[in-house]
């Protein structure tokens, strides 16, 4: 049938929807804009201001003479670098320690998330819930400070057991290579599992139950409906996660590795960031431009690594970002 002039498409008669003018709309909701306007002022200010400074990647900056450097030098910056020593064993103890770091820190808040999840008693889930993601709420000084006194050679609580225990004498750890990367990634677990958890605990409890009645029904145990309804229904949120990891796998925490950074212990410990701190602001040359190109470079990396996780990710399991 024809449809007559002036007729609307969805229904012979049926009038358009009357469009809200912006301004009676900003109007009606301007509480939600206001909270919106503090996030989105930092963003600005902290996050997208700050990339127009990676000009000075490519110019020679010296002091007092303006914000982005006095002349072009191309990519002199980089090549200074990519031929240092120091920024490559910088790079390889970076590359090591946010690896071992990914392959511990990132599957146990999805076993812890689980375990929660099956614990019967709602209680104690609650307080076990509680006290795991509190860690996250303390510095990250006094964390290193709390660990320094328990492994401390001369009165640690840990160091004296280790003694009265099993005999071994006195050693600083905080002080020795060996022990440096076990205690950056115990710490960071003690830290940021219970909080990361929460995620999982979410995307767990937006699982339709009538999937674990079918699986019970089927005759699967409790070990079988948690590798095949509750693992299959978070991958999703799994793969989101890795992708944010993956694509912050450079950035280590800058202020517990150089807290927790000595001169006996330098050689596994120095990494990117400590490496730009030490170039960029302690040296009495004051390369801005030189530790500038590091950072660039570290930025770009993790573009690549976040951009390849993210590939992969949608061709091997329909998930991605973007």
């Amino acid at each position: 049938m024809r449809r007559k002039p002036g007729e609307s498409r969805k229904g012979a008669g049926a009038p358009a929807a009357p469009k809200t003018p912006w301004r009676q709309y900003l109007a009606q909701y301007w509480q939600f804009y206001a909270m919106a306007a503090v996030p989105l002022a930092y963003f600005i200010l902290f996050k997208w201001v700050p990339v127009l400074g990676n000009v000075l990647a490519f110019r020679r900056y010296r002091p007092l003479t303006g914000p982005y450097g006095v002349s072009w030098v191309g990519i002199r910056y980089f090549k200074q670098f990519l031929s240092q020593p120091q920024f490559w064993n910088a790079f390889r103890n970076t590359l090591i320690l946010a690896v071992l770091n990914l392959l511990v820190n990132f599957p146990l808040p999805i076993l812890f998330a689980l375990l929660l999840n099956e614990m019967r008693t709602s209680r104690f889930r609650s307080l076990v819930q509680t006290v795991s993601f509190m860690p996250r709420f303390i510095s990250t000084i006094v964390v290193i400070s709390i660990l320094t006194l328990l492994l401390s050679p001369s009165g640690g609580l840990i160091t004296r057991l280790m003694r009265e225990c099993f005999g071994r004498p006195p050693v600083y750890y905080m002080n020795e290579p060996g022990y440096f990367r076990a205690l950056y990634i115990l710490t960071d677990a003690w830290q940021h599992t219970g909080w990361t958890a929460i995620v999982y605990l979410a995307a767990i409890a937006g699982i339709p139950d009538d999937l674990y009645e079918a699986a019970r029904i089927d005759g699967a145990n409790r070990f079988q409906q948690v590798l095949h309804v509750t693992i299959p229904s978070i991958l999703p949120t799994i793969m989101v996660m890795l992708i944010l990891k993956i694509g912050n796998l450079l950035s280590l925490g800058f202020e517990k590795v150089l807290l927790m950074y000595t001169p006996a212990n330098s050689s596994v410990s120095d990494i990117i960031d400590t490496y730009v701190y030490r170039v960029g602001l302690q040296s009495n040359a004051n390369q801005y431009s030189y530790a500038t190109a590091i950072g660039l470079f570290s930025g770009v990396i993790g573009l690549i690594l976040v951009s390849s996780a993210n590939f992969l990710s949608r061709i091997l399991t329909g998930e991605s970002l973007y």
